[in-house]
């Protein structure tokens, strides 16, 4: 076993792969997928909790049904998918309390400051239909489906069209569809996981190259330095495994690193509403226009991150003072 197992790690990771599998019957775990929390907390910026960073100019949110709560986090977008998160809320309640709903309902008349003047509202919001579907459908029912998008996650990549649909859910008691019904949208979450983890992974610009003029790289993903380590856990609560089906075939496969990965999945739902948008097949056009909508002019070089001097302690039990409605 030993000269096996050094046999193949002098062979390369796909020798490894083979190794570990057959011989150890472990499974393999992909090396760097899931971003080190601790690197990311190491990386928070500073900015008001509620408040568009400069560059970010249009906003989605993805919404995690669990049994007591509705957990959304709001992202801004700008160019070539650089990403900021916004705010993060934790509506008390559940699927079963009306109240909850109604701060739901809320959300999407809401209005967050940019940082350089203008407001702006939520483009589009995905809820996940995985628990009490029921509930979800009757509420963008309620709602409308103009703001509203009901997705279902499935395993597996495609990047080609990771989000596919809408399907309308809804029929007659004939079984005809209705196309002013419930819709649902069906996205293949491995790809939006992929991708978050390999944006997560690039490597930041120096100060001396920001005050250069250098641009952040397409796909940044900036974090506040109000999100604590629970928040960065669920983030990168998932690792992209290679396991043996019952043929014998490798293949791909998201577990996960421990239970709550609520943070991940909003991230998801919330790149599956910019999808949907149509960000990804914006032009320039779309952005500068946005901009103005905005007031805002066309953002200078970025400047240096800012990094907070006293930053929220980073405990493994939660958000500190647990954050429990609205941000403001």
């Amino acid at each position: 076993m030993v000269r096996s197992f050094l046999s193949a790690r002098a062979g390369g990771n796909e020798a490894m792969k083979t190794c570990v599998n057959t011989s150890l019957g472990e499974t393999w775990i992909e090396a760097g997928e899931a971003p080190d929390w601790q690197r990311l907390a190491d990386r928070r910026e500073t900015w008001v909790p509620g408040t568009v960073p400069e560059r970010g100019l249009f906003l989605t949110a993805g919404a995690d049904v669990q049994k007591d709560r509705i957990e959304v986090d709001v992202w801004a977008w700008g160019r070539g998918l650089e990403s900021w998160l916004v705010d993060h809320l934790v509506l008390e309640g559940g699927p079963g309390d009306p109240g909850c709903w109604e701060a739901l309902t809320d959300l999407l008349g809401r209005v967050w400051q940019h940082e350089r003047g203008g407001q702006i509202a939520l483009t589009r919001l995905a809820i996940d239909t995985g628990y009490e579907t029921s509930a979800v459908y009757a509420w963008a029912r309620q709602v409308g489906f103009a703001q509203v998008a009901p997705v279902k996650g499935v395993e597996g990549f495609n990047r080609a069209s990771p989000v596919s649909g809408p399907t309308w859910v809804d029929a007659t008691e004939a079984g005809r569809r209705l196309r002013r019904g419930a819709r649902l949208w069906t996205v293949a979450v491995s790809t939006f996981k992929a991708e978050t983890y390999r944006f997560l992974r690039l490597e930041r610009l120096t100060a001396e190259e920001l005050e250069a003029g250098a641009s952040f790289p397409p796909g940044t993903v900036h974090l506040p330095d109000w999100v604590d380590a629970e928040w960065l856990k669920q983030l990168t609560a998932e690792q992209l495994v290679t396991v043996k089906t019952k043929r014998g075939f490798a293949r791909l496969e998201w577990q996960k690193l421990r239970e709550r990965n609520e943070a991940l999945d909003t991230r998801v739902y919330a790149r599956a509403a910019a999808w949907i948008a149509g960000l990804d097949r914006w032009p320039e056009e779309r952005w500068t226009e946005a901009e103005c909508d905005l007031s805002v002019a066309p953002a200078p070089p970025a400047p240096a991150p800012r990094r907070s001097e006293k930053q929220p302690p980073l405990s493994a039990d939660g958000w500190l003072g647990r954050r429990r409605g609205w941000l403001r």
